[in-house]
């Protein structure tokens, strides 16, 4: 018989005075604090669980990956929650919109355990303390590599983006250089993320900058080298020596890279081709010259372009040009020889698929949020911009706006004295005298802010800072680990909105809010251990379309025959819109 919501409340109460509460497991608690077993999962039939359709994710997490971290993690050898559990707890709190590990006090406990099998999830206090545990093995880079390798084998996409993401800080305890923030058209001091995703948006891994690189450097010497890594054998030596203008592969970024010399490094030292905006375009091409290409993408659109042939600083390129209604040409470059006009225009403006991942990522899995508190010590050679010069700098651009307003000032009274009466002669001979003092001071300062600023080097290490302003940076470790758990997230997500997508003709957005539909969407569980199976079914969504959608996937759900981790149970997914299968009645 199943259990009703009500009488799981009733039941997580009566043990709230013992071990808290819907910690109804007593004994097995104990014989796992005790180090004498292990906890076992298993699922209890139940009715109208709360975020039971966040286990229809469950395939796709597994699919991508999630319970890879036992590559490189250690187990954890005591407690009542194995690294597993913790791991699965983590990825339906954050499909579940649940942002931070503080706010999982803000729902049932019980309810979220019977979703893994367990009486009830870990307490904030205990999930943190196992997070530190999986942070102090400090492996997040190697199993974000690892993943990054699976995917990229199974996609091969060819085409990488790349854009660095700014993670503001508001807090006190650190010292970190400002950075540009572009959405709030700001310098505010924080901590920048580079990410390499896919043609689609789908991220295969990032790395955190140090101090304040610049994107080529980023690039050059921490992108680069594990891209080329991840990708050997894709591009055999024998291909590149037959065919020379064939790529490894092509990266997709915007202006701040830009520079033709750099384009020309990466193709000589690696043979990576790049797609970026030009930079400084000033002349126009002959509109007669552009022709028109359809594109099959969400929206059926029109694009009109032309390509040519140039050599900028000695590099020779391809720029393909946009023509818009207004008349604006947007020029878009390329060092890749290979691909045809259109698909060089394509990849250039599906950037923005990038962007939307950002976007989504903050409204949705708050991956700004500071979830470490701590700071780590930079390498004190690193060299950075020094901040007496930039103060300095500050200082003389304020003070020749200053003059700059005081000689236009003048400039205006010499004009009026000239076309004005005699009458006012003598008052504005007095106003120019007045400018004229202001003018002098005010150049006297300048050049003894030039003597100053003259004093000081423009670069200086990281140890000749003084200790109270020296630059250091937040501790990663257990952000990284988490965004990779929140990229994988992601990348489930999107996996069943591509299923669902022949159902919808209207933008992704549509999709993605009908996933979190399915994810907030209460459940049955009904285990049958005699078969092995736990079969979840769906109650009904908001509209008769939806309902259909998701009754059709649920095939594609049972063929993968997804197990659910630590048992032998195949998960059989179903609606309660949809009829029994034969041997699944009630």
């Amino acid at each position: 018989m199943a259990s009703t919501p009500r009488e799981r409340d009733i039941a997580d109460f009566l043990v709230s005075d013992i071990l808290g509460v819907a910690a109804t497991r007593v004994e097995s608690r104990i014989f796992a604090a005790l180090g004498l077993q292990k906890p076992d999962i298993c699922f209890d039939p139940c009715e109208s669980v709360e975020y039971g359709g966040v286990l229809f994710i469950l395939p796709f997490l597994l699919a991508n990956g999630l319970l890879s971290y036992k590559k490189y993690y250690s187990e954890r050898q005591s407690g009542y929650y194995d690294f597993d559990s913790s791991i699965l707890t983590l990825a339906f709190m954050y499909l579940c919109r649940v942002k931070s590990v503080e706010q999982l006090k803000h729902h049932s406990p019980g309810e979220m355990g019977k979703l893994l099998g367990l009486d009830r999830i870990p307490e904030a206090r205990c999930l943190r303390g196992i997070i530190k545990e999986l942070s102090l093995q400090e492996r997040a880079p190697e199993w974000n590599a690892y993943l990054a390798e699976e995917w990229i084998n199974q996609e091969d996409p060819g085409i990488y983006y790349i854009d660095g993401h700014v993670q503001v800080y508001h807090g006190h305890l650190a010292n970190l250089g400002k950075k540009h923030v572009s959405r709030q058209k700001l310098c505010l001091p924080g901590m920048i993320e580079f990410w390499v995703n896919n043609a689609d948006g789908l991220p295969y891994f990032y790395v955190t900058g140090e101090v304040n690189e610049k994107l080529q450097e980023v690039i050059l010497t921490q992108l680069t080298p594990p891209l080329l890594e991840l990708t050997d054998g894709k591009v055999s030596q024998k291909e590149l020596d037959t065919d020379e203008l064939l790529p490894r592969f092509t990266l997709v970024f915007d202006r701040e890279a830009y520079s033709p010399l750099f384009f020309k490094r990466l193709w000589e030292c690696s043979r990576i081709a790049v797609i970026t905006y030009r930079k400084n375009v000033n002349d126009k091409w002959d509109e007669q010259d552009f022709s028109a290409y359809d594109v099959d993408a969400e929206v059926k659109t029109t694009m009109y372009l032309c390509e040519k042939e140039i050599v900028i600083d000695d590099v020779r390129m391809r720029e393909v040009r946009k023509l818009t209604e207004t008349g604006h040409q947007t020029s878009v470059i390329t060092t890749n020889f290979k691909i045809p006009t259109i698909l060089i225009a394509l990849y250039m403006f599906s950037r923005w698929a990038q962007e939307n991942f950002f976007k989504y990522m903050r409204q949705e899995y708050d991956i700004d949020r500071i979830i470490q508190y701590g700071v780590d010590e930079l390498d004190k050679s690193i060299m950075v911009v020094n901040r007496e010069y930039s103060n300095l700098t500050q200082k003389l651009k304020k003070l020749r706006e200053r003059k700059a307003r005081r000689q236009a000032n003048l400039y205006i009274l010499e004009a009026e004295n000239i076309e004005g009466e005699m009458e006012q002669t003598g008052k504005n001979i007095k106003k120019q005298l007045y400018f004229r003092h202001e003018i002098e001071s005010l150049e006297a300062e300048e050049q003894k802010i030039l003597v100053q600023r003259k004093q000081q080097p423009y670069k200086i290490s990281i140890g000749e800072m003084p200790e109270n302003t020296r630059y250091n940076k937040l501790k990663t470790e257990s952000k990284h680990l988490q965004n990779i758990i929140k990229i994988i997230c992601y990348r489930a997500e999107t996996a069943i909105a591509n299923l669902l997508a022949a159902h919808y003709q209207k933008s992704s957005n549509e999709i993605r809010a009908l996933v979190k539909s399915i994810i907030f969407a209460k459940a049955d569980l009904y285990p049958d251990y005699q078969t092995n199976t736990l079969t979840v079914r769906l109650n009904s969504l908001a509209t008769p379309r939806d309902n259909v959608a998701i009754s059709e996937i649920c095939q594609i759900l049972n063929d993968y025959e997804a197990v659910f981790p630590g048992t032998n149970l195949n998960l059989f997914f179903k609606t309660a819109t949809s009829l029994p299968a034969k041997g699944q009645e009630f």
